[in-house]
């Protein structure tokens, strides 16, 4: 105890803060199984909050638009990650430079600044727009749009992909550089040492990256709250799930609707993180 009382004293911020975590956390596990609008006293009602879930059409959508999202966004996300990745392992003048301008997205990642400018840029007299008139194409309302609002949520996503690929690009420099030169010495292609040395070395790191992005996506939130003002429109295109679970809880104060949804997310998070690592020991290489 002696030895270890300095790594106690500086977790205790952190046990601290469970207090502050842990009550809310078993408290909505409680209401999950409740009626309870905020004014009257919780009442017990069992399972009755999931079996509506089955029923309420309006969040069936939400799921559907939460899980074209992350199956879409995530891939195409960590694929863009680890090509600029490779571009700058290759050793460019001005390093850092561009692996600062690569990263800024990721910096501001979601927030209101960014999903506004995003609605912007894709408005009617946006700079896409704009730059679609030069090919005489006519303008398109991309966020008013229900079959383009989420595609332009999903081009945001991919476009902060800063995070991963700094974690990418320092995978890669760690392979050593010997594989390589013996692959081309083989007479080895480029796409054959890619597939072959790149990816089965830099599988942890893709296994890490695609964790992190899941977990992300699942939760979005502000895209679809900023991007339509809150609504998830148009036609409940960009309602995302944890948009709809705001709308119930703080819109309709269901907070035991909105306590049961929150427990399905989780469920649904641990489900796909689950099957991530059953599935990793098929593709995921260790040096050991």
């Amino acid at each position: 105890m002696r030895k270890d009382r300095a790594g106690y004293l500086f977790l205790l911020p952190w046990f601290i803060g469970m207090l502050f975590t842990i009550v809310p956390f078993f408290a909505s596990l409680y209401l999950a199984f409740t009626d309870y609008n905020l004014l009257n006293a919780p009442k017990w009602i069992g399972l009755e909050n999931f079996a509506e879930m089955f029923r309420d059409p309006v969040l069936l959508k939400s799921l559907k638009v939460t899980f074209v999202y992350t199956f879409v966004s995530v891939p195409l996300s960590l694929a863009a990650a680890l090509g600029v990745a490779m571009i700058l392992n290759r050793g460019i003048r001005g390093l850092p430079w561009y692996r600062a301008v690569f990263y800024l997205p990721s910096l501001l990642g979601a927030s209101v600044a960014v999903v506004l400018l995003w609605r912007y840029v894709f408005g009617l007299d946006g700079i896409v727009n704009a730059f679609l008139g030069w090919f005489g194409i006519d303008a398109i309302s991309w966020t008013s749009d229900p079959d383009y609002a989420l595609t332009t949520l999903i081009i945001l996503h991919i476009w902060t992909f800063g995070s991963p690929m700094v974690i990418f690009l320092a995978g890669l420099r760690q392979i050593p550089v010997m594989y390589y030169e013996a692959a081309a010495v083989d007479g080895a292609s480029k796409w054959r040492r890619f597939r072959s040395i790149t990816l089965p070395l830099l599988s942890p790191i893709i296994f890490f990256n695609l964790i992190q992005s899941l977990i992300a996506s699942f939760q979005t939130f502000t895209q679809g709250f900023v991007m339509n003002n809150g609504g998830g429109g148009p036609a409940n295109s960009t309602l995302f799930y944890n948009l709809y679970l705001y709308q119930q809880g703080f819109g309709q104060f269901n907070m035991g609707y909105a306590s049961a949804m929150a427990w399905t997310l989780l469920v649904i998070i641990a489900v796909f993180t689950a099957i991530t690592f059953f599935t990793a020991k098929y593709w995921v290489n260790y040096d050991s």
